[in-house]
């Protein structure tokens, strides 16, 4: 993605609330999702933010503003759906269109300023849904910082594993369960194996852990039996979201040999309803951590000349915790981890080239999970197994309570935004829920 006019920073939309330093969503930004009023009786569609407003594509289309032969409306047909899969699969060139068009007719002074201000929904009215209908989730391990961290604990002597620096790791994690933010769930049941037993117990997690990652969707796939070359990798892939890769590490550590992850991950994974377009992240690419010299260098489908100079992206991410105490005295949820994507070991573009080197055909609307994004800072450790290694050194907060596992009614809310000199900040919007009692059996 190169820079254009839709990047300046010097652009000012007619909407005020666009224009707010700080905010999420500028002109600069963007980004999609699918909404609805609440109690409305009204379909789902698919909207961009601006502001504090959701702009309605669906309605946009349907108020003929732009010329019927423009190539941005076949994306504004496709946006009256209840999934962006029918968006994503326009593919890059007529989603560009749209972005320039949307961008020119939100700036101050614009001819349809009326016209886009009647198909304005404030954000503060609607309800999301999860973006879109995820056919396959793949969980991927890319964060060195993470990996070592976890290995450290299990394997002192040698934390990373032997294939870690040659392959980006992944497994096929569940996409009935992924909930958008704002959606609470339980706290899981399952196998757990004791300290010092013999035999396992059935019982809800007690290790309740969270995971910070981003969620890259498939816009265009590729056809089965052939690969993606990692040159062209990124333009497979729609946008970025926030994601929480809810885990229960006590079920996880006797259910993980020899198959991987299963009902530790499989409750509940969060994402945000808000998918920022790579597009809109075109100023804050930059080149991938160096390798150390001793490091074996990637195989050649892993290495692209695109990636080396520009693979990794600066985004910033957050976690806050909110308890229960916090929540009844009007306290705000209190940062606990800030890290930046641009750490991760293996990029997006490896991401993709990897999944479909063996002839996997990635679909228009999966989710690829970066893993958790830890960084090399201790305060950068973005899950709690590593901020207080394996629960040994619980988390303080601000008023004293102490956390090595969540517990229940702790809310967790992940933020991300992309902001450096020359460059607009924009912003991910929150990824958040609220830890449930478990269910009675």
């Amino acid at each position: 993605m190169k820079l254009n006019e839709t990047h300046d920073p010097a652009l000012r939309s007619w909407l005020a609330s666009a224009n707010l330093e700080g905010g999420d969503f500028p002109i600069q930004n963007l980004p999609f999702a699918v909404f609805r009023r609440p109690q409305s009786g009204e379909a789902w569609r698919c909207g961009v933010a601006i502001g504090d407003q959701v702009l309605d594509l669906a309605a946009l289309g349907a108020s003929g503003v732009y010329s019927a032969a423009d190539e941005v409306n076949a994306v504004l047909h496709a946006a009256a759906s209840d999934a962006l899969n029918a968006v994503m699969a326009c593919g890059l060139t007529a989603l560009s269109a749209l972005r320039l068009t949307l961008s020119r007719s939100l700036r101050e002074g614009a001819a349809v300023q009326a016209a886009l201000a009647a198909c304005l929904v404030a954000q503060a009215d609607v309800e999301y849904r999860v973006p879109a209908k995820i056919g396959d989730y793949t969980d991927f391990y890319t964060s060195i910082h993470h990996a070592t961290n976890i290995g450290k604990l299990f394997r002192p002597d040698a934390p990373l594993l032997p294939n870690y620096k040659w392959i980006p790791i992944g497994y096929h994690g569940r996409a009935s369960s992924i909930i958008v933010s704002g959606q609470n769930f339980r706290r899981p049941v399952g196998q757990i194996l004791p300290a010092g037993a013999s035999a396992p117990v059935m019982q809800a997690t007690q290790r309740l852990d969270i995971e910070l990652e981003l969620g890259a969707y498939i816009g265009v796939g590729n056809t089965w039996g052939e690969a993606i070359a990692i040159d062209d990798a990124e333009s497979h892939v729609f946008g970025l979201s926030l994601l929480n890769d809810w885990s229960a590490r006590d079920i996880q550590s006797w259910e993980y040999q020899p198959l991987g992850p299963f009902l530790s991950k499989s409750f509940a994974s969060s994402v945000s309803p808000w998918i920022v377009t790579m597009e809109a992240m075109a100023p804050y690419r930059l080149a991938p951590p160096a390798r150390d010299s001793a490091d074996p260098q990637a195989l050649a489908y892993l290495d692209g000349a695109d990636n080396r100079a520009a693979g990794a992206i600066n985004l910033m991410l957050e976690v806050l915790l909110q308890t229960t105490r916090m929540r009844e005295r009007g306290e705000a949820a209190v940062r606990i981890c800030c890290t930046n994507y641009r750490h991760a070991y293996w990029t997006l573009a490896q991401m993709v080239a990897h999944h479909t080197v063996n002839g996997c055909n990635l679909q228009t609307g999966d989710l690829l999970g970066t893993g958790t994004l830890s960084g090399p800072a201790a305060t950068e450790a973005a899950a709690l197994i590593e901020l207080t290694a394996g629960g040994k050194h619980p988390v303080t907060l601000p008023d004293g309570e102490q956390r090595s596992w969540l517990a229940d009614g702790d809310t967790i809310v992940l933020r991300g935004w992309c902001e450096q000199p020359g460059a607009a900040r924009i912003g991910f919007g929150e990824c958040s829920a609220t830890v449930l009692p478990a269910r009675q059996r």
